[in-house]
């Protein structure tokens, strides 16, 4: 028996007791501890002001960033109950800090539906808090408690008095635990606009004290909604022409489970439907999805049929033809949520189905019959859909990988790796043959492929299906990545059975052009490969701007700030000529220095891919790449002042 086999026993079995578990595996409670996570602490004490505003006791919840990038959310509810709680023997405010599953949302009385329902969120945002301040108003008098690192400082205090009710929290992440914390202005402001849209009649508000607009006042965004999901849809639809003079809504409940939906139908070839539970975005969808997508085909088919629009039309109809320039969003408040699904956002409750199926099929026979020219033009565009759809079949079909008797039929452009394990299978995806050369002759053939890509692809935005699956570049990725569309399940669905890779690598040149290829791809991966973002596939390389030589000293600068800093460092203060050598693109680099800089797994940096927000990415991908240019002008002008520009 080994040493270390004798020395386990008892002792060594840890239990870890209350939020002491929370600090030791902080992803298991809020996902990761990247900028994700730390975004999810907002979104945790946020949801309970929503929880309040649901219950019929709040109406305004403010949200502040405040200079040493710790947050301030008050809300003006009832405050949670500070009296001493029976069983534990403090103050339930304190229970609900530092207990986890503590909350009223177990208490089927208190709330009807809510957030989360886990009962973890605002413990754990105490514990993963290097500081905590907590002040309830409540029956004309204020309580405070403060922690550290969840644990209490002194026992709930009253402070003094006040006619106001509701709960103020700031806290301060703990930079121990987080690997960044420094919020994100524009994240937060895209969910509580989402949770202003799904909560209509909340006034909802986020303020930036780290910075001023140019009236010298903080920076602030406030949202507040009348209509809701209508207006959801009406906002992520901005970019694109709408084929309906309104948009399709239902709001009510049906076998007791609350449902609302909006949808409109546009000139684009793609499908948007984004899913909500209790105000969580179920971005793999889940039994609420499949109701709406039932109760939608089923509808439409059986007016289609009907009213003979349909007898010109040579082959068969299939439910995704009726999905195609759908813009929708669904939203369901569930008593007790059931997920499934990796990252436990797929909603599995099976009674939703049935609920939603026929709430969207009652509303759509009685829009249907109430606006026949609108219908018309619906099944119009069904019918075009599918029209393209053949066409995209037998696009699709020359894109797909062939079988081994026809050959590889991998790219002639493709430079592959001799590794066959795709986790760890890498492949770059560059602009142009000059950049591709350097690559193929820098990288490590092993398990680095080489993709270089003609000048710039098919903006997809604007593109019909089967003109996508005609182009040249594309086909080529299809075939190098080895995925292709429809699964035994669903025939829209990426299909990533004989995925070669799992890191897919853009890399462009760092300079406008190089930018809008980047986009483009970007657009592409977001509207046909989307579950290699979720999955975390897809990365951007950033390859250096600068290289500075004194002597043999050489050094890569990625940025301006860098370049300057390297200088004063390299001259130590004496009047030293410093080479510098600007790369307008990666073709300029030779083979070795694009090893050391952008190739090697050692040394390089890559960008992660992620979408946070789904609607968000929608919308923001339709307005840069759509036809409609004042939107993006005023996108790239509120933007701009972030950029540097190198003159």
């Amino acid at each position: 028996m080994s040493e270390e086999n004798k020395n386990y026993s008892a002792d060594n079995i840890q239990v870890l007791e209350g939020l002491e578990a929370v600090r030791k595996r902080p992803a298991m409670y809020i996902g990761d501890v990247g900028i994700k996570g730390l975004h999810h602490l907002v979104y945790e004490v946020v949801d309970n002001s929503i929880d309040e505003a649901l219950a019929g006791h709040c109406t305004h919840i403010d949200c502040f960033i405040n200079e040493n990038n710790s947050i301030t959310v008050k809300d003006n509810g009832r405050g949670i109950p500070v009296g001493i709680h029976e069983k534990e023997g403090k103050s339930a405010l304190e229970v609900v800090m530092t207990v986890l599953h503590a909350g009223g949302k177990f208490d089927k009385g208190s709330y009807k539906v809510s957030g989360g329902l886990h009962g973890v969120g605002v413990s754990c945002v105490n514990a993963l808090s290097s500081y905590l301040d907590v002040k309830v108003y409540r029956d004309g008098k204020i309580f405070q408690q403060e922690y550290s690192i969840g644990i209490p400082k002194y026992d709930v205090k009253e402070i003094g008095s006040s006619s106001e009710s509701g709960t103020h929290v700031t806290f301060q992440p703990d930079s121990s635990i987080f690997e960044d914390t420094v919020y994100h202005f524009d994240i937060l402001v895209a969910r509580l606009r989402e949770l202003a849209f799904l909560n209509k009649g909340i006034h909802l508000s986020i303020t930036d004290k780290r910075r001023k607009d140019d009236s010298g006042a903080f920076v602030k965004e406030s949202f507040y909604s009348e209509g809701g999901l209508k207006e959801f849809v009406t906002f992520l639809d901005a970019t694109r022409d709408s084929i309906m003079d309104g948009v399709i809504h239902i709001d009510g409940e049906k076998d007791g489970v609350p449902v609302e939906v909006a949808m409109v139908y546009n000139n684009s070839y793609t499908e948007n439907i984004h899913s909500y539970v209790n105000n969580i975005n179920t971005h793999e969808g889940g039994t609420h999805l499949s109701g709406f997508r039932r109760g939608l085909t089923r509808t439409l088919k059986k007016y289609a049929d009907e009213s003979g629009l349909l007898k010109k039309v040579k082959f068969e109809i299939s439910g995704d033809d009726f999905r195609e320039g759908l813009t929708a969003v669904i939203s369901v408040k569930v008593m007790e949520p059931q997920f499934e699904g990796q990252t436990k956002t797929k909603l599995g409750n099976k009674e939703v189905t049935s609920a939603v199926s026929q709430s969207v099929s009652d509303m759509l026979t009685y829009y249907l019959e109430e606006n026949p020219d609108q219908a018309k033009r619906i099944v119009q565009k069904v019918i075009l859909a599918a029209t393209a759809r053949n066409a995209a079949n037998r696009a699709r079909e020359m894109v797909q990988r062939k079988s081994v008797l026809t050959g590889s039929g991998l790219p002639g452009k493709l430079s592959d790796c001799s590794e066959k394990d795709p986790t760890k299978c890498e492949i770059f995806l560059v602009e142009g043959d000059s950049a591709g050369g350097t690559a193929k002759q820098g990288r490590d053939r092993h398990f680095q492929a080489i993709l270089p890509l003609r000048g710039k692809i098919l903006n997809v935005e604007k593109a019909m299906q089967h003109k996508v699956f005609e182009n040249e570049e594309i086909k080529n990725m299809f075939k190098a990545l080895g995925v292709s569309i429809g699964t035994d399940e669903d025939s829209r669905e990426l299909n990533l059975q004989n995925l070669r890779y799992h890191k897919i690598v853009i890399m462009t040149d760092a300079d406008i052009d190089g930018s809008h290829i980047a986009t483009l791809l970007l657009t592409f991966f977001f509207r046909f490969l989307k579950p290699l973002i979720e999955k975390g596939y897809v990365y951007i390389a950033t390859p250096p701007l600068f290289l500075l030589k004194k002597g043999k000293d050489q050094r890569y600068c990625w940025d301006i700030n860098q370049r300057d800093m390297m200088i004063n460092e390299m001259k130590g203060g004496k009047d030293v000529n410093i080479a510098i050598q600007r790369y307008k693109g990666l073709g300029e680099m030779n083979a070795s220095q694009l090893w050391d800089t952008t190739l090697n797994p050692e040394q390089r940096t890559l960008k992660q891919v992620t979408v946070d927000n789904a609607a968000e990415a929608d919308r923001v991908f339709s307005m840069l790449m759509g036809d409609e240019v004042p939107p993006r002008r005023e996108f790239i002008e509120a933007n701009a002042k972030y950029a540097n520009i190198d003159a």
